[in-house]
């Protein structure tokens, strides 16, 4: 239940963050603009998203006759959560991940690379797809778009502010400095803390979903521990920001970067998979 108040907070903190730089930089011409454009991206990206993302991996369709085990875990764990069954995909990469994806349960899709499906065995990949599937169960896929989309107008927004700040009236510039920085400098980093709360929130809430589902949290576990070190060894090459999509951060980060991991740290999710009980 905390995890679910948090990510509403969280949301509305975003929204009212587009809002207020949209304010700071037009007034109220400017926050009705804010809002406009927060709307009509989130409509584009949430009808259309997974496709890109899909096309982004060369992802392929995953056949049944050629992997029947996965479609049959799946089928069962999509029962268990009274969700239509999702279509599968593969991506072609030894990186061993998996996400799902799509607007709504009827057109979900999770994904799995080649990598994951020679990495684990039978029950450490069916906590995963149950992890998956649970995303799809708790609408996260609605959720992390929208914090991904308002996050992108936020960004939007601040470059908006830099470049009045540089070619805009004198006076103007002047009267409004404080706004203009925090626009520039604050707000961007701001949306970005915002938007990795609500990421790794909702991590933790799809693996106890995901555990409590098949009553295995420790299967969970160890696909965990193994995804972490593939990874590591395998970095996944594509567009960091849709790192968030996958169960681990498929992409290798070091020093700083990684404490803006979209992510929890990997042994803490493993402490509490490993601490539920059934």
């Amino acid at each position: 239940m905390w995890n679910q108040i948090k990510t509403v907070l969280l949301l509305g903190a975003l929204s009212g963050l587009v809002l207020l730089a949209g304010m700071l930089i037009g007034g109220k011409t400017g926050l009705t603009i804010a809002l406009i454009l927060a709307v009509l991206m989130n409509f584009g990206m949430y009808f259309f998203s997974h496709k890109i993302v899909l096309m982004i991996y060369r992802a392929q369709p995953m056949h049944k006759k050629d992997h029947p085990q996965v479609h049959k875990m799946v089928e069962e764990i999509a029962r268990q959560m009274q969700l239509p069954k999702p279509a599968l995909y593969i991506i072609p990469t030894q990186t061993p991940n998996a996400f799902a994806t799509g607007p709504s349960p009827k057109k979900a899709v999770v994904a799995c690379t080649e990598g994951i499906m020679q990495l684990l065995d039978h029950e450490e990949l069916r906590g995963v797809l149950a992890h998956e599937l649970s995303h799809v169960a708790n609408r996260d896929m609605l959720v992390t778009t929208i914090a991904a989309t308002l996050a992108a107008v936020i960004s939007y927004l601040a470059q908006m502010a830099q470049f009045a700040a540089i070619f805009g009236n004198r006076d103007e510039r002047d009267g409004n400095l404080i706004g203009m920085l925090f626009l520039i400098i604050l707000a961007p980093m701001i949306a970005l803390v915002l938007q990795l709360a609500i990421s790794r929130s909702r991590e933790y809430l799809a693996d106890r979903t995901g555990a409590n589902t098949i009553k295995n949290g420790k299967a969970l576990a160890n696909a965990l521990a193994k995804l972490e070190q593939g990874c590591k060894a395998h970095p996944m090459r594509g567009n960091p920001a849709t790192s968030s999509l996958f169960i681990t951060n498929p992409f290798t980060l070091h020093g700083i970067a990684s404490l803006f991991s979209t992510h929890p740290a990997t042994s803490e999710r493993i402490k509490r998979l490993n601490q539920m009980k059934f």
